[in-house]
C-alpha cells in the first residue's frame, strides 16, 4: 500500500505565495508521472500541473507562469510552488502519483487534499 501525504495549504492574501508538498511512502519501486489537481467550490476536479519521471512539465493555462511543479525523486516527493495567488485559486488541492510497484504493475494514488484559500 502507498500513502500520499500533503502539506503546505492555508490562508493567504491575493498576490501571496504558498508551497505545497506531497510525499509518497510505502511499497514503491518507482514513481512515473506526478501531478497536482484542484477542486474549487461547486466545480469539478481539474488537473493543473504534472511532471514526468524525467522532469518534463505541463500546466493548465489558468496557472501557467504563476505555479511551478517540481519533484525530488529520492524522496518520492512532489512540490507545487504557487505565486501571485488569486481568489479564484481557492480550492482543495490534491496530489496524484502513478506508482510502479513492480515492472509489470502500476497504480494511481491520491493524497487526502489540502485546502488553499486566497482572500481578496
Amino acid at each position: 500500500q502507498v500513502q500520499l501525504v500533503e502539506s503546505g495549504g492555508g490562508l493567504v492574501q491575493a498576490g501571496g505565495s504558498l508551497r505545497l508538498s506531497c510525499a509518497a511512502s510505502g511499497i514503491i519501486f518507482s514513481i512515473a508521472d506526478m501531478g497536482w489537481y484542484r477542486q474549487g467550490p461547486g466545480k469539478q476536479r481539474e488537473v493543473i500541473a504534472f511532471i514526468t519521471s524525467g522532469g518534463s512539465t505541463n500546466y493548465a493555462d489558468s496557472v501557467k507562469g504563476r505555479f511551478t511543479i517540481s519533484r525530488d525523486n529520492p524522496k518520492n516527493t512532489v512540490y507545487l510552488q504557487m505565486n501571485s495567488l488569486k481568489p479564484e485559486d481557492t480550492a482543495v488541492y490534491y496530489c496524484n502519483a502513478e506508482v510502479v510497484h513492480t515492472p509489470w504493475s502500476q497504480r494511481s494514488y491520491w493524497g487526502q487534499g489540502t485546502q488553499v484559500t486566497v482572500s481578496s
